[in-house]
């Protein structure tokens, strides 16, 4: 699908450089890129860089460079794994084969245990009524969790896990809701769930249900070196056996089934009926500021405020020409973004996904991570120094971005 380069040249008379060379070299205009890479372990920095070029049937040929992409190196995904949720949601609604059951369609949760909650009413939407699609705006604008959740409660473990491995997305584990205090167990128990037309008639009710089976990290990560829990510092790491799983290139693979999916096996794309995909797209690559419903105060939810590749940091703006299709994720000290990012005028378009651990003190849960002074200036940095990479480098063809434009309304 995609070949793979040990060393990138920057410039046609200069010599190919490693990946860690070529980004610690980048210069005094890249502070936090040039200093993480000079001294990258702490951070446990993974990176996947994927040039674009185009044949001249306009079909596109990648080339990846990567820098400590390790499947077996534990991170944290913490929201990335929203994505997948979302696509296989949509998947599983194209399954249904129901007539008038769409994204839009009323997503009426119940609960059937004191640990469920039920969600009737999202004031968000101009309905006033939750939906498959509302939901995935609300996830790919502001990484909303418990819209998250209520797709995880839709699917189930069972179905997701199936649904991966088909695709060969193999190293990926998706078993809790986030930013809940459930067992292991609890999270294997899903909501009872309807479907309901404008009419208030049913037009799909699902049961509570259950999976019987644990998807469980089998090598049983650990992290840190301490961790704070119910207020009480434990002096030893913080087990991750059962927590999500989604490594670096699993998560560059979603994008690149979303964005390419003629570059995969038919059993491995995500199968989205065209709107659904559209929707995917638009959502992925607007700002918070730009959404109608849902409306987000640009104050609290400014252009780059899940935008952390050429854009993380201070609030800033993002220009109308440049689109990143990404997804965002920050938790126990990692923070990462994969994105497809785009730039409409200069005709310039590349994959680029990052993981960075910013915790110094090694200890979890405490609130003392280096967000805003290491990691998202490094994703930042890192965007910016290969977008400028991007924009000088020679293409064999001109991208049609017909598609992305109509995607985005640009």
């Amino acid at each position: 699908m995609a070949a793979t380069a040990d060393c990138v040249s920057p410039a046609p008379q200069d010599r190919c450089k490693s990946i860690i060379e070529w980004l610690a070299g980048a210069g005094n205009q890249y502070p936090t890129l040039t200093a993480v890479m000079a001294n990258p372990e702490p951070y446990r920095v993974q990176i996947l860089y994927t040039q674009v070029d185009r044949d001249q049937d306009n079909q596109p040929v990648l080339r990846e460079y990567h820098y400590g992409l390790d499947p077996n190196r534990y991170f944290y995904p913490a929201s990335t794994v929203k994505l997948p949720i979302s696509l296989l949601a949509l998947e599983w609604l194209a399954e249904q084969k129901i007539d008038g059951l769409t994204s839009g369609t009323a997503m009426l949760t119940d609960a059937a245990t004191p640990f469920q909650t039920a969600a009737h009413q999202d004031t968000s939407a101009e309905s006033g009524i939750p939906s498959i699609a509302h939901y995935i705006k609300k996830i790919l604008l502001v990484s909303d969790n418990d819209a998250s959740n209520r797709l995880y409660e839709l699917l189930g473990q069972d179905y997701i896990h199936q649904k991966l491995a088909e695709k060969g997305l193999t190293h990926t584990l998706i078993n809790h809701r986030l930013s809940t205090r459930m067992s292991e167990k609890e999270n294997r128990h899903y909501n009872p769930i309807r479907f309901v037309d404008a009419g208030g008639d049913i037009l799909l009710s699902l049961p509570a249900r259950h999976s019987e089976n644990q998807y469980i990290n089998t090598a049983r990560p650990k992290l840190g070196k301490a961790y704070i829990s119910a207020g009480e510092r434990i002096e030893s790491p913080m087990d991750f056996t059962t927590k999500n799983r989604l490594t670096l290139t699993d998560l560059n693979g979603v994008i690149k089934r979303l964005i390419f999916p003629q570059l995969f096996p038919p059993q491995q794309r995500f199968n989205l009926r065209p709107e659904d995909r559209a929707l995917v797209l638009r959502y992925m690559s607007i700002l918070p500021p730009e959404s109608i419903s849902p409306r987000y105060a640009p104050k609290e939810y400014p252009d780059n405020y899940s935008k952390f590749l050429m854009f993380g940091g201070e609030p800033r703006e993002v220009p109308g020409h440049i689109r990143l299709f990404n997804k965002t994720g920050w938790a126990y000290g990692h923070v990462i973004d994969a994105a497809y990012i785009v730039d409409l005028e200069n005709e310039v378009e590349f994959f680029l996904s990052a993981v960075i651990y910013a915790n110094e003190n090694d200890t979890l849960n405490d609130d003392e991570y280096q967000i805003d002074e290491i990691a998202k200036p490094f994703l930042r940095e890192l965007g910016s120094f290969i977008y400028q990479h991007e924009l000088k480098r020679k293409r064999p063809a001109e991208p049609d971005f017909t598609a992305i434009r109509q995607a985005t309304g640009s």
